[in-house]
């Protein structure tokens, strides 16, 4: 019989008769107080299709707890949809959620004393958030991921995905595309249930949360609707009774090797922005030491292969067609990228989990280009997500250089204060080639909540100008986003970041290459500045969003409330 070390706190001994009988009413028999009792955090919803099949999967991974010994309790979480939210005040809860669903799901298995945690999540800020509890509580743990959306298929023909109605809008604006193309592309991008289907922040942190070993094989490129993926979320169940068994808790599982190896695969693949964001609050959650250094450090070292959306052609079902993203680690591994010897949530290593898959390389990929590059001829030699530093980001910024014809900018600032005013200038085509745009007051503290520009930057890219202007805000960028933008700008405007005393027309550089973030300024004139600047006033006083104003650190430190 599977040990049960925290549950017995709640269901042992005479004192505990009251627990037993609110038990016994939603199902509980005598010898399942004598197993692990294990909490199952199901982020199923119909507010978007990342999360709308994930009760299905929930009841196959409570059947595999079942089947491994133990009793499952099936909850919930609250969750948003990033690509719904996006462009208007709604994304202000967005990173917020990342933080509310955390708590959520510590609440429940702290105050139930689950002995183990089987999460089922889908979008985008829901999967860090399951992976932050885990770290938090720190009881064995597993991770499902709801796999990828199939591709639509656009009027052409052609494969088409979310980030394809958002770019038709910026045409639209730009005269190229009429509104019954726009309306065609809308009806076409999302076929199904499934995340967003490009190396966007929900494959993205799928393929980390894979490589880092909290998830079984191949779960970050089994598709959404599969069996496959059925059959997966049963045998996590049955992992994590074995898990508890075996006493692996996360704090075992996330480690700085592990780390590593996540943020090596995010980069391989091409992953979004959002990763650094993420994996930096999951080390804080686990208390792992990492600094934006750490991820600056791998990336000088780690080539970009994957030849995925939004700076490539294919998409995360492609991936899966060619082999998946176990035969891809295999050839990192291989290569000597990944650490093999870190445990993971089999019980084995990640090179024990590699034995008998064959290399991405060794695989046919039936397209050309091929989905992976080679390690000799990669899309890039080293990491296409850059760490910039310089009198604009003192603290540091992020830039995503994927697909990119140029990684450099010197030109002038248009400043906007809010997401709204830029969104007003790009419908009027005020912005033009050479522009830097400025989007400022958007950080965790100021917006609240660090709103995505996909929006924006796909307005810039409909309009043709997406290698021609770059962008720079202490907001994030989704993880759809492509061209030379720099977001994540620390210390953010809200709290004085010299982001705040920009003005129009002060010339700006981007230089990825250099890792240069600066206006062209003296600090002589910053200081001037800075002498006639104020703190502004927050901009909401109460509720989740105020809350999270208070309390929420720098996005240099993963912007975490804990």
């Amino acid at each position: 019989m599977v040990s049960k070390p925290f549950s017995v706190l709640t269901t042992d001994g005479m004192g505990r008769a009251p627990n037993r009988a609110m038990l016994r009413a939603v199902g509980f028999h005598d010898d399942d107080f004598s197993r692990p009792m294990i909490g199952v955090a199901s982020l199923y919803s119909t507010i978007t299709p990342c999360n709308s099949h994930l009760d299905r999967l929930a009841q196959a991974g409570i059947e595999g707890i079942r089947a491994g010994g133990g009793v499952p309790q099936i909850f919930g979480a609250p969750t948003a949809s990033d690509g719904i939210m996006m462009g208007h005040m709604g994304m202000r809860y967005s990173l917020v959620s990342r933080e509310v669903i955390a708590d959520s799901i510590e609440v429940v298995v702290g105050g139930m004393n689950h002995d183990g945690l089987l999460a089922f999540g889908g979008c985008d800020k829901n999967m860090p958030a399951c992976v932050m509890a885990m770290a938090r509580l720190n009881v064995p743990s597993v991770f499902v991921y709801g796999g990828s959306i199939l591709p639509g298929t656009g009027p052409d023909g052609c494969d088409i995905d979310i980030v394809s109605i958002f770019e038709a809008v910026g045409q639209f604006q730009a005269g190229s595309l009429d509104e019954a193309g726009v309306h065609a592309i809308e009806c076409g991008a999302c076929p199904g249930s499934g995340s967003c289907g490009g190396m966007y922040t929900a494959n993205t942190m799928s393929s980390a949360i894979e490589a880092m070993g909290l998830s079984l094989p191949y779960d970050a490129s089994h598709p959404a609707v599969s069996s496959a993926k059925e059959r997966e979320a049963f045998l996590a169940g049955k992992a994590l009774v074995r898990l508890i068994e075996l006493g692996i808790r996360p704090r075992d599982i996330i480690t700085r090797k592990s780390l590593e190896n996540a943020y090596t695969f995010v980069l391989a693949l091409g992953g979004s922005t959002n990763a650094v964001l993420h994996l930096m609050a999951i080390a804080r959650e686990a208390e792992v030491p990492w600094t934006l250094a750490d991820f600056d450090r791998i990336s000088d070292r780690v080539p970009h292969l994957a030849d995925l959306k939004p700076g490539g052609r294919y998409v995360m079902n492609d991936l899966h067609r060619v082999g998946g993203t176990p035969p891809v680690l295999r050839a990192l591994l291989d290569a000597g990228y990944l650490h093999g010897d870190c445990i993971t949530v089999t019980g084995k290593t990640l090179a024990e989990n590699l034995e008998g898959v064959k290399s991405i390389y060794d695989l046919p990929q039936p397209y050309d280009p091929v989905v992976v590059r080679p390690l000799n001829d990669p899309l890039h030699a080293s990491g296409h997500i850059v760490i910039l530093h310089g009198n604009l980001a003192t603290d540091g910024s992020v830039a995503k250089v994927a697909g990119l014809k140029k990684r450099s900018i010197t030109g002038p600032a248009r400043v906007f204060d809010g997401e709204e005013a830029c969104a007003v200038a790009l419908e009027a085509q005020e912005i033009k080639a050479g522009d830097v745009v400025v989007v400022r007051g958007e950080g965790p503290v100021g917006g609240p909540g660090m709103r995505e520009m996909l929006s924006i930057t796909a307005m810039i890219s409909g309009q043709g100008l997406g290698d021609q202007v770059g962008l720079i805000t202490d907001g994030r960028f989704s993880g759809g986003t492509h061209g030379l933008c720099v977001g994540h700008v620390s210390p953010e405007a809200w709290v004085g970041g010299n982001i705040a005393l920009v003005r129009d027309g002060d010339t700006i550089t981007i230089d990825a290459d250099r890792k240069l973030l600066q206006v062209n300024i003296s600090d002589d004139e910053l200081e001037r500045r800075r002498a006639g600047w104020t703190r502004p006033e927050v901009r909401v006083r109460r509720g989740a969003l105020a809350k999270y104003a208070r309390c929420v650190s720098s996005a240099s430190e993963g912007a975490v409330t804990s």
